[in-house]
């Protein structure tokens, strides 16, 4: 074990305290492995210059460039002094600007034809790119003689610049590794030897070095490849350890029964599956029928009848003398699962009811807000296998809930459960029930493999006929205020065609929230240091129905829904607007999952660049789900030329759901999408880009269940296991599936 102990080293012993501690608090880097394993983001050619041209804007950048020109100004009648240093190369020109005391050494070293590394962030002062007193580094010799045998010593190096952040610049970072570099000698080596000459790996010893210290390009091409492998081939092989272990637990298999529940269910469905659905559904029925306990992903986009595939899965269960429980995440959502599949089961949900089916079972509701008699009638059902299949919220893990033979656990939206719910419910079953996990979120196949990696996937990537096309426009509400006023006219033209609408918020906004929490965050947002201080809090719900009702939308029947209105008052309005009698639903992101009314064909996102790229897709798809076409129009106030409206544009040109995710995996790059899903795990992903590494991850995953296979303690790895388990003690591991 010596040999994993100068990774564990902290890094006060070797740095000193004051750089430790900004390491630890601004990039979490705490002992010397962190940060070994704290790549560069990328390298300068010393003798090359950087692309001024391209300096993304508001972001910290370290560039290397030559000084064209520095002039001193005076301003304040003589008072004041201003240093102006003007950089190139060859691509573009950046202002640097120094003021006051600070001028002095700058102004002394900053000569023309000079060049140097500079650290600062990039804004823009009377339309020209510039950094206001940058830190710097000269990269020549000071000495004119000396100058020339400078510049060939560090003309062909590659230069590292770190992530780095505004209390530390990349070159000391750079200083802080060269302290702690002779540790990577200690590296255990995680890759069976077998697999690393087969693949002629570097050592990782070596492979370190040459990450952070490369003489040449092949250097760096030979470390990213090795960590890259590395960082896919640990998580993987964690992952399929979890998988291996849920194989070995007995679970009852369930198969479906001739002349049951679910054949009598087909037999009244007024339409046919599409093809997905059918091969989505023999997936799950052949993993119902095995022995251990299915645990299946169906990933489906908006609309993609998941819901459907979902209820025969739990009407086999339910033939096969089990229970079915559907797991989820809100209220208004377990109210609707329970409205739609109780209308598509008809008489087969009133089983022992008069008029009821002699084949049917009893689909019953649990959630938190229920009064106490239905609760205890919901409850007494479940424990006396009288009733089939429940749908609830989380309240459904509670203690108090016995049921007779919980056979299936359904799962709506994943990423809204952790994986201790999954585990109590599991705990729910004599044996542990088959599980199913939807998300109408679609997922690269890579964030699938790796997030999710414990479950085998299903994608239904068709969608049923009769659901028609969606358009959708960005709408530049301050560039071209005309736009949002014709925005509401098409609300009330959908509206006096029969049709209806939502107007989507990012925020509820009344003085409960003002007082309380939201207040806090409100503040919190405006003063956040990387943004504009004069920016809005984002529109409000209230005040936004508030406003149409007064104005454009006036004589319009207009509701509101969020998520602090009591259960039972949120379940009217989303009865009154599913029977059409209110015309437009002021709501926040409550309507994101599940919400289905057909008759809704217009959907107005205020502050649609508050949203993610996923959650946009995701609102749409709560329009054209009928026969007549959708409109979605997001509305913003971002810059044409920024970033949040090249977001907004991707959204609005395509309806492909997988196509949006790969857009949203690479501007947000892993860090959120494994998020703290993976709690500790996500520091472990430096070098592997989840969006770029396809083949990589597919290839690790391929080695990693073959080891697990025929080692699945690795007793014969050790390294391996030292490995593993630094990065996943068992916290951690207990965490992987939490996706």
């Amino acid at each position: 074990m010596d040999r994993v102990s100068s990774f564990d080293e902290p890094l006060k012993k070797l740095l000193g305290g004051a750089t430790a501690k900004v390491m630890a608090e601004h990039l979490d880097l705490h002992t010397v492995g962190d940060l070994l394993h704290h790549y560069p983001r990328r390298y300068e050619e010393r003798g090359k210059l950087t692309a001024l041209a391209d300096l993304p804007l508001d972001e910290h950048v370290t560039v290397v460039a030559q000084v064209a020109d520095a002039r001193i100004l005076m301003f304040n009648n003589g008072r004041g002094k201003r240093l102006e240093v003007t950089l190139t190369d060859g691509s573009g020109r950046l202002q640097l600007v120094f003021f006051g005391h600070g001028v002095h050494k700058p102004h002394k070293e900053l000569l023309p034809g000079r060049q140097a590394m500079f650290a600062g962030k990039v804004s823009v002062f009377n339309r020209k790119m510039q950094l206001a007193h940058p830190t710097y580094q000269l990269l020549d010799a000071s000495d004119a003689d000396e100058a020339t045998e400078a510049v060939d010593a560090f003309a062909g190096r590659l230069l590292p610049i770190y992530p780095a952040c505004k209390q530390l610049d990349s070159w000391r970072i750079a200083k802080a590794v060269d302290a702690v570099l002779p540790s990577a000698q200690d590296a255990v080596d995680p890759l069976p030897a077998s697999l690393r000459e087969g693949r002629g790996f570097t050592p990782l010893p070596e492979a370190l070095l040459k990450v952070h210290r490369p003489q040449t390009k092949a250097d760096i091409e030979d470390a990213k490849a090795r960590l890259k492998w590395d960082e896919a081939f640990v998580l993987q092989v964690a992952l399929a350890r979890r998988r291996y272990a849920d194989t070995q637990l007995p679970a009852v298999a369930r198969r479906p029964v001739e002349g049951g529940l679910l054949d009598a269910f087909d037999a009244k469905l007024p339409f046919t599956l599409t093809e997905g659905q059918e091969k989505v559904s023999k997936e799950i029925f052949d993993d119902l029928a095995t022995e251990h306990p299915m645990h299946r992903l169906l990933q489906g986009e908006v609309g993609s009848g998941k819901t459907m595939v979902a209820l025969r899965a739990m009407l086999t269960a339910v033939d096969a003398g089990g229970q079915a429980a559907m797991l989820a995440p809100t209220e208004v959502l377990a109210q609707q699962h329970h409205r739609s599949i109780t209308e598509m089961m008809g008489e087969l949900a009133e089983g022992g009811l008069l008029g009821g089916s002699e084949q049917g079972t009893k689909v019953v509701l649990l959630t938190g807000s229920m009064g106490a008699a239905a609760r205890r009638q919901a409850l007494l059902d479940l424990v006396t296998g009288e009733a089939g299949i429940v749908i609830g919220t989380h309240a459904l893990i509670e203690d108090k809930v016995q049921f007779h033979d919980l056979g299936l656990v359904v799962v709506d939206e994943q990423h809204r459960f952790g994986v201790e719910q999954r585990d109590a419910l599991r705990s729910k079953g004599k044996q542990p029930p088959h599980l199913l996990v939807m998300t109408a979120t679609p997922i690269p196949r890579t964030v699938a493999m790796t997030v999710f990696g414990d479950l085998e996937t299903s994608v239904l990537d068709q969608l049923p006929a009769g659901r028609s096309p969606i358009a959708s426009h960005v709408v530049p509400a301050k560039d071209k205020p005309h736009f949002l006023a014709r925005a509401w006219e098409r609300v009330r033209e959908e509206v006096e065609n029969g049709h209806q609408a939502y107007v989507v918020c990012p925020r509820i906004g009344d003085e409960a929230e003002e007082d309380g929490k939201g207040a806090k965050k409100a503040k919190a947002k405006k003063a956040a240091p990387d943004e504009d201080p004069e920016k809005r809090p984002p529109l409000a719900v209230l005040e936004v129905a508030d406003e149409l009702r007064k104005g454009a939308l006036a004589g319009l029947s207009v509701e509101v829904l969020h998520g602090r209105m009591h259960p039972d008052e949120k379940d009217d309005v989303m009865r009154r607007f599913a029977a059409g009698d209110v015309d437009v639903l002021v709501a926040t992101t409550v309507i994101e999952v599940g919400v289905n009314v057909p008759n809704a064909t217009a959907m107005v996102i205020m502050d649609a660049d508050r949203f993610g790229v996923s959650q946009l897709h995701q609102l749409r798809g709560r329009v054209g789900r009928g026969s007549a076409p959708g409109l979605c129009l997001l509305v913003s106030e971002a810059h044409e030329a920024s970033p949040a409206r090249a977001r907004l544009s991707a959204v609005a040109a395509t309806l492909d759901g997988f196509e949006l995710s790969r857009i949203d995996l690479e501007q947000r790059r892993e860090g959120d999408v494994l998020g703290q899903a993976q709690s500790g795990v996500r520091s472990s992903l430096r070098m592997l880009t989840v969006i770029d590494d396809e083949e990589v991850i597919a290839a690790a995953r391929e080695e990693a269940v073959a080891i697990v296979a025929a080692d699945p303690e690795l007793k014969h790895l050790p390294e391996l296991r030292t490995v593993l388990a630094a990065l996943l003690d068992k916290e951690r591991e207990e965490y992987l599936d939490k996706g």
